[in-house]
């Protein structure tokens, strides 16, 4: 492998570009974190302080317990409600593509490819195009205000479908032939063997249909009209939505920051498993 030559000129932009374009990411939330810590007379003041107030503990306390005195729902249920949702789509998308990958894959029925290709094109339509047929279902089941409503209309992926389908092709033949010959069934071929080896592939599909689940808006917007289901980014927006009343800043401001939680945590925690599942196809 050539080697690339060091150029301390282009070393030196290369980290400042770096540099500014971590600033302008962290400058947003940083100023939040402050908002935070602050009192609501301080954060009104200007220019607003850049140093974290003394509030913290009080503030999200406040936040998690309370929530803003405009709105009925704490931000600790409005992230139990937004963590449920996450959980039960990226784990229901996860199940349901990893068996309809494996049926793609090792068996052979009419109109296989057919299949296949008819759910890849449901990446094509977006939700909005089928929300309105979507919600006219889960409101005749009866599913509106509950977290079956939250997560089942979308529990389906042709992202995860495909992604799996690729990993499984990637497996190679003779392991199917030899678990066949030693007398393993195809389910057994599928939990014994293939599902542990896809372990870094899941995990990689779990943080991405996580974040996704995590950042839905529109739909829970549609479907929760009671205040104990919604998600904490409907809670923020309703927090906003004062009318002539003074918004309470510093209670947002703490759970906009624990609406960020979450999701750094799933990346942190799994970002060795998630970057070998994205990079390591060949077994």
């Amino acid at each position: 492998m050539a080697m690339v030559e060091k150029n301390p000129v282009l070393t030196f932009f290369t980290h400042l570009s770096l540099i500014i374009g971590l600033i302008i990411v962290i400058f947003p939330i940083y100023i939040i974190f402050v908002a935070s810590t602050s009192e609501l007379s301080d954060i009104l003041r200007r220019p607003m302080p850049f140093i974290p107030g003394l509030k913290i503990i009080a503030n999200y306390t406040e936040a998690i317990l309370e929530g803003s005195k405009s709105f009925g729902a704490s931000a600790g249920l409005m992230l139990m409600n937004s963590t449920i949702m996450a959980l039960g789509i990226s784990i229901g998308k996860i199940i349901i593509s990893l068996f309809a990958a494996f049926a793609i894959v090792y068996f052979r029925f009419p109109l296989r490819q057919f299949f296949f290709w008819a759910i890849f094109l449901t990446l094509m339509l977006p939700v909005e195009v089928r929300i309105l047929p979507t919600y006219k279902v889960v409101s005749d089941l009866g599913l509106l205000n509950s977290y079956a409503g939250l997560i089942l209309p979308i529990i389906a992926s042709a992202t995860a479908t495909f992604f799996f389908r690729q990993y499984f092709m990637s497996v190679p033949d003779e392991m199917a032939e030899a678990a066949k010959i030693d007398g393993a069934t195809p389910m057994q071929f599928f939990w014994r063997i293939l599902l542990p080896i896809s372990r870094t592939t899941i995990a990689a599909m779990f943080v991405i249909l996580f974040i996704y689940g995590w950042n839905q808006y529109l739909w829970p917007l549609l479907v929760t009209t009671q205040e104990r289901f919604y998600t904490l980014l409907i809670g923020i927006n309703r927090m906003l939505a004062v009318g002539d009343q003074q918004a309470e800043w510093h209670i947002i401001m703490a759970s906009t920051m624990l609406a960020m939680l979450p999701p750094v945590v799933v990346v942190i925690s799994m970002k060795q498993l998630f970057i070998t599942g994205m990079t390591e196809q060949e077994k």
